[in-house]
């Protein structure tokens, strides 16, 4: 059995709130869990205190078990000094300005420098 620590959403409509469980990886996000670790409430300001509540004897506990944190989660940890951070995602190549706008900025930069010895 893969074991994972994620995210389970609640709330209502356009007002989340989730809590931190261990639950088996096959089963729904919201539905069947192990254990509630902790909470995550993205709607109170980053410096709050009731933001991110995490059981850190628990987690460690987990960790040691072999469960696998999900990204967001590992991000948590990370910011908790639980495990190292994660290196943070490139943005994906999809996203970069093709061959013909790459052309064109690389000759519009090329026209500011002519124009700026000149």
């Amino acid at each position: 059995m893969s074991v994972s620590i994620r995210l389970s959403r609640g709330g209502a409509k356009k007002r989340p709130y989730y809590r931190i469980v261990v639950a088996n990886s096959r089963s729904p996000r919201d539905g069947r869990f192990i254990e509630r670790l902790g909470t995550y409430n993205p709607l109170v300001p980053q410096d709050h205190a009731e933001r991110l509540t995490l059981n850190e004897e628990r987690v460690k506990y987990w960790l040691a078990q072999g469960a696998q944190p999900t990204e967001r989660v590992a991000k948590f940890l990370g910011y908790k000094g639980l495990i190292p951070a994660p290196a943070i995602v490139e943005s994906p190549k999809k996203s970069a300005p093709k061959a013909k706008a790459q052309e064109r900025a690389k000759a519009a930069a090329e026209a500011a420098a002519a124009a700026a010895e000149a």
